[in-house]
């Protein structure tokens, strides 16, 4: 269950990410950044951006929930080729609305993957990727 605190004269409210959950990322930049972190598990995978949503899928099957959504952000897969997914839990029972969302994530992710052909990204460009996908992590707390 996810939990909110409200944060007085700021009208924020706050999202906490449970201790123990999973982040699942092919960011360069979030595992330097939480590889210290020993309230959560860093999966660093060397893949694309489907690769890390086949990976989701493949936890959620396993008895994993979303924690965040897989197509957060303002980015488009097929316009970035990082991300970082969070998912909670231990392997068990299939959360169904967990696994409906990473399916139609992979499909939205495959149909403006193909739509954007292939893209060879700046260093530069490489950089400022990995810093959004961190910041829309960052933003959630993580180890706080």
């Amino acid at each position: 269950m996810k939990k909110y605190k409200y944060v007085p004269f700021a009208n924020i409210v706050c999202y906490t990410i449970p201790v123990g959950s999973i982040v699942i990322t092919n960011n360069p930049l979030v595992r330097e950044k939480f590889q210290q972190n020993r309230r959560h598990t860093i999966e660093f995978l060397d893949t694309d951006y489907a690769g890390v949503l086949r990976a989701v899928r493949d936890k959620v099957h396993r008895g994993y929930a979303l924690e965040t959504h897989p197509l957060s952000g303002s980015v488009k897969p097929g316009e970035t080729p990082y991300k970082t997914v969070i998912i909670t839990g231990t392997a068990g029972g299939l959360d169904k609305k967990s696994l409906g969302i990473i399916e139609e994530s992979i499909l939205t992710c495959e149909k403006l993957k193909s739509s954007a052909g292939n893209i060879k990204w700046s260093e530069k460009m490489l950089a400022d990727f990995q810093l959004i996908d961190y910041n829309l992590i960052s933003d959630k707390e993580i180890g706080k």
